[in-house]
């Protein structure tokens, strides 16, 4: 639990799980770090108070040492980049004990604090908690390394009058705009001109040709965030007409890909297949509806394109001209049969 913490809406730290980070040298440890989200509120100049749960999953005792890290965005993929300075920024504002050693299969509770400067301004911070197998060491510059090490990320944001800003930059599928069946992975990605970190939510839905509604999609099931001065890219998956508006994007994902390696077949007839699977016909909109920040702000975007299954109409209209060809024939001998019937009468 985090204590000393205000009800102000300005300001949120999230704590994410990130998995292993191998850097250099050192094994890999069995080590779990909790909770993986963790959201409180501060001002400038307030001390907020929190705890991580550390797990020794190995059957050997072990010390872990602790570091700090601030780091960016950089890319569109919403990975961090840590930064080498550690002697400023957040990563100098977080205090936690230097190590800790714990037994086989043990689990210790281990508080740490965030005192951020009086005369910090309004605007967001990040930064990671590192625990590592070895002691880190300083390099020139103050870039800190560490053998293995998992990491708790930090997002701060102080309380304060912010600037917020930023929209959709783009909106589009991955196949582009003529498509030949479910599923349509769509990217969007967004820009945060702002100060703060941003959060987008609401809707891809997908209307048809008359304007119904053939799909409504959450567009960031993953609660992915945008750092300040960045742009990220979302992905958003219409896997089937009977998609739960409410899936989960890691479970509606990897549905994807175990029904892409199951229907993998290749060359015409595999398309075949897949397009009487995933059938959709006609002229599409995906109309994107987003709101982020404090202040709701809101953005919109929209994406025309067509679905053509032009591999499975070219067996149907095939299939269909044989029919025709056969009764186009059958037609012309029960004619003749029927002439050559009544000339025989006559004669």
């Amino acid at each position: 639990m985090l204590k000393d913490c205000t009800k102000s809406s300005y300001l949120t730290v999230a704590l994410f799980l990130i998995g292993f980070f191998v850097f250099l040298t050192g094994p890999v440890f069995a080590l779990t770090i909790s909770p993986v989200r963790m959201e409180i509120s501060g001002d400038p100049g307030q001390t907020l108070q929190g705890e991580l749960e550390l797990l020794n999953e190995q059957k050997e005792s072990k010390t872990f040492y602790s570091s700090t890290q601030n780091f960016e965005a950089r890319g569109e993929s919403g990975a961090p980049y840590f930064l080498p300075d550690t002697a400023k920024g957040l990563a100098s504002w977080i205090r936690v004990q230097e190590s800790v050693t714990l037994k086989p299969d043990e689990q210790k509770t281990i508080p740490f604090s965030v005192e951020i400067p009086r005369n910090t301004e309004p605007a967001g911070y990040f930064a990671a908690i590192f625990w590592g197998t070895s002691p880190p060491q300083t390099q020139g510059g103050g870039e800190v390394t560490v053998g293995g090490k998992l990491g708790v990320l930090i997002l701060l944001s102080v309380s304060g009058e912010t600037q917020e800003g930023g929209g959709i930059l783009e909106l589009k599928t991955d196949g582009g705009k003529f498509l030949t069946s479910l599923p349509i992975t769509f990217n969007y990605r967004f820009s945060n001109d702002g100060s703060q970190r941003a959060r987008p939510e609401g809707r891809l839905k997908v209307k048809n040709i008359v304007g119904g509604t053939s799909a409504a999609l959450n567009a960031n099931s993953s609660l992915g965030n945008i750092l300040p001065k960045s742009i990220r890219k979302f992905e958003v998956i219409w896997k089937s007409k009977s998609q739960d508006d409410f899936d989960e994007f890691a479970k509606v994902k990897q549905q994807y890909i175990k029904d892409a390696e199951e229907d993998k077949v290749e060359g015409f007839f595999g398309a075949v297949r897949n397009e009487w699977k995933n059938f959709a016909f006609g002229l599409y909109k995906a109309e994107l509806d987003l709101t982020y920040g404090q202040e709701q702000k809101t953005a919109e975007a929209q994406f025309r394109f067509f679905v053509f299954p032009w591999h499975l109409l070219s067996i149907v209209f095939a299939i269909l001209a044989i029919f025709g060809l056969l009764g186009i024939v059958g037609l012309k001998k029960y004619n003749r049969w029927i002439i050559s019937k009544h000339i025989s009468r006559d004669t």
